[in-house]
């Protein structure tokens, strides 16, 4: 199996969740690359305890293909479109940018437990 090469953006309820069951599935063909999040998340103490290096949004465009998929879990659509533009400027034609709206698809396939339900927040893309 090809190893995906993964980075989160937003480790917020929403993306600490993910992020838990992602560290979870390392051997299953997912590695973790990069994560972002600019808050004081218990995510972002996860992600600090799991050893992995907290990066910028520029950083992670700056890996390339280094990125297979970038889930944006800020439910922030300004950071979605930022994070277009940049791949874009970059001629990134590699790295897909998922929403929320796949990763409670990836969740709602990997694990019986709830992914949180924020109130009022857009998932689309």
């Amino acid at each position: 199996m090809e190893n995906q090469k993964i980075a989160v953006i937003g480790l917020g309820r929403i993306g600490s969740a993910f992020l838990r069951n992602i560290l979870k599935r390392r051997e299953h063909g997912v590695t973790l690359v990069a994560v972002a999040e600019s808050g004081d998340t218990p995510g972002r103490q996860l992600a600090i305890d799991a050893g992995l290096r907290l990066s910028s949004l520029d950083e992670i465009v700056a890996m390339g293909d280094g990125v297979d998929v970038l889930f944006d879990l800020t439910g922030i659509p300004a950071v979605r479109r930022e994070l277009r533009e940049k791949l874009l400027a970059r001629e990134n034609h590699h790295t897909v940018i998922a929403s929320e709206t796949i990763a409670r698809l990836i969740w709602a396939l990997t694990t019986d437990d709830e992914l949180p339900v924020i109130a009022g927040r857009s998932t689309g893309y």
